[in-house]
């Protein structure tokens, strides 16, 4: 089956990679903004989106939590966690091992992933962030006579024909980030290009108000019956201050007793429980490159 889905684009981000990682046959449709790959799917418009939810560094994707607590009900149907591994690269006309740019353009998550790099080959070289790696390398690409360069990975090199000068400059090689994959509909994982792990059930717990030891309550719910726990995080529940949701991601799929049973201990404590989706993990390993 061809899934039409929507990821943060253009081509060859990061996101795009994973796409075509899980989904090597779909029609992949480019969004400006991961809202916009969101709304899609809540209206229709196509059947999946893939979006970051957190990053090893950076930490969580705020503006996906969100959207999938407060916007919409998005199930999740999958993840899947890539490396991270960021390229130094130029335009054709400008491989001359001896060439400086004048400006280095990526991401700024990009930039914050390679100061080290940046310090030791660049140093005094000023940069500007981009909406995305990817629309980096397309500057680049698009500029043949301006003196520039771009970080970004290496479908991007591939896509907008750079060449790569220095492989893997980012300062952290444990870098990843998690994509999960929202839709209405079930989803079937065919010709995956990726190893497949466990499985996962991803819990949205509202505590109730002026409760003493209620996060400790909701936490013995889940360690009596040997739930693993991959995950705790606390989002503002926007309604005032001090008001918080968590979200949990318990080691397992949705089964017929434990997590039930660990809902319904939850909801007899006052708490507001939700299931964000129970779906399978996966994973690519990191492609070791040459510097």
């Amino acid at each position: 089956m061809t899934y039409e889905i929507a990821f943060l684009g253009p081509k060859a981000t990061f996101t795009d990679l994973a796409v075509s990682k899980l989904f090597p046959d779909a029609n992949k449709i480019p969004m400006p903004t991961i809202l916009d790959c969101l709304d899609a799917v809540e209206k229709g418009e196509v059947e999946l989106a893939l979006v970051p939810i957190e990053n090893a560094l950076e930490g969580s994707v705020n503006i996906t939590i969100d959207y999938l607590t407060h916007e919409a009900q998005l199930p999740i149907r999958g993840e899947i966690i890539i490396p991270i591994q960021q390229h130094y690269m130029v335009h054709p006309n400008h491989s001359d091992p001896a060439f400086k740019p004048d400006i280095v353009y990526s991401h700024s998550h990009a930039i914050a992933q390679c100061h080290k790099f940046l310090h030791r080959e660049l140093k005094g070289i000023p940069y500007e962030y981009t909406t995305s790696t990817a629309a980096a390398a397309k500057m680049v690409k698009e500029n043949p006579e301006r003196k520039i360069a771009a970080i970004a990975n290496e479908m991007a090199a591939e896509e907008y024909g750079l060449v790569i000068t220095n492989h893997n400059i980012h300062d952290y090689s444990h870098n990843h980030t998690k994509f999960v994959v929202v839709s209405h509909k079930d989803v079937a994982y065919r010709g995956h290009m990726a190893v497949e792990g466990g499985k996962k059930t991803t819990l949205m717990v509202t505590l109730p108000a002026d409760y003493t030891g209620a996060l400790h309550q909701v936490l013995s719910a889940f360690a009596w019956r040997k739930l693993n726990l991959s995950k705790i995080e606390s989002r503002p529940m926007k309604t005032g201050l001090g008001d918080y949701l968590f979200i949990i991601d318990v080691e397992m799929a949705m089964d017929e007793v434990l997590i039930p049973g660990t809902i319904a201990e939850l909801e007899a404590l006052g708490c507001k429980v939700s299931v964000l989706g129970s779906y399978p993990s996966f994973s690519v390993k990191s492609s070791v490159m040459q510097k």
